[in-house]
């Protein structure tokens, strides 16, 4: 068989699947165990899921069979000996921690993201969920108004135990109150970006301790992901196919934390995207 005919069929075979599809969904697995990745040590979060992306899918098509004539509207992208489920045995020994960085302001995006990483980790509840609201639009301001509705789904999921505690992240002194008095169910945690804050603001940080509010660093930029580097890491997962149409609804990165020992035994990500025209 000629090689450049076989590797035509391939690409017409990957072709029918991401056409077909309305949703995309990907699992990098464990990266704790994984050393597939194109750098070792990626420079930034945004590289690192880059990366996870695209090696996730060019794994993933690599191992898939033909498609049959049933053609599935949901494609689940994962590489099965990568993952990492939590066993019923080890569940009260390690602490699930989640943050969820939203692309898309649609409400049941945070309930599909909290189902999914529920079933993808074999947990009946994740133990922390932080979350990143959507990037505004430049010039805006966030504010409560803007953070309410993500916040009533969030404790929707805490009152039917998916989550057991909720956390924000970036928000300062003014607008941490606004939330802690307007919640039913109060923030535990909120996250400060060192890279624009050096120290802990004296006003938040006397909040925090007033109200037992967990005041937590991280590096994460604004917008974890673009959506021309989300297409791109596409393309080069799927090599070269026609990925306009994808758009990034929702980023999930799990932390699983063994109690006793303070150590990260496994950390991926969860990726969710929609295809915009039918």
């Amino acid at each position: 068989m000629d090689p450049q005919n076989s590797t035509n069929d391939v690409n017409a075979e990957e072709n029918m699947l991401l056409t077909h599809a309305r949703t995309l969904r990907i699992h990098t697995g464990n990266l704790v165990n994984r050393n597939r990745l194109k750098k070792k040590c990626p420079s930034s979060p945004s590289e690192e899921l880059r990366d996870c992306i695209q090696a996730t899918l060019s794994d993933w098509l690599s191992m898939t069979k033909p498609p049959s004539e049933d053609l599935t509207d949901t494609l689940d992208c994962s590489v099965p000996q990568a993952t990492d489920v939590i066993t019923p045995e080890e569940r009260e020994e390690v602490k699930v921690s989640v943050k969820l960085f939203l692309c898309d302001p649609i409400q049941s995006s945070i309930r599909d993201a909290v189902e999914l990483g529920c079933q993808t980790l074999a947990v009946s509840q994740l133990d922390s969920v932080i979350i990143a609201p959507p990037a505004l639009v430049e010039g805006d301001s966030l504010t409560l108004a803007h953070l309410q509705p993500t916040w009533e789904e969030l404790e929707t999921l805490v009152r039917s135990q998916r989550i057991a505690a909720i956390g924000t992240s970036d928000l300062d002194k003014d607008l941490l109150e606004q939330l802690h008095t307007w919640a039913q169910v109060k923030p535990s945690s909120n996250q400060v970006n060192l890279a624009s804050c050096c120290v802990m603001p004296p006003d938040l940080t006397a909040f925090a301790k007033e109200f037992d509010i967990q005041l937590l660093t991280h590096s994460d930029p604004k917008e974890l992901m673009s959506a021309a580097a989300f297409q791109e890491a596409v393309q080069e997962g799927t090599q070269d196919l026609n990925v306009v149409d994808w758009r990034l609804e929702w980023v999930l990165r799990y932390s699983i934390i063994v109690k006793s020992r303070g150590i990260i035994k496994s950390k991926g990500y969860l990726v969710s995207a929609r295809k915009t025209n039918p």
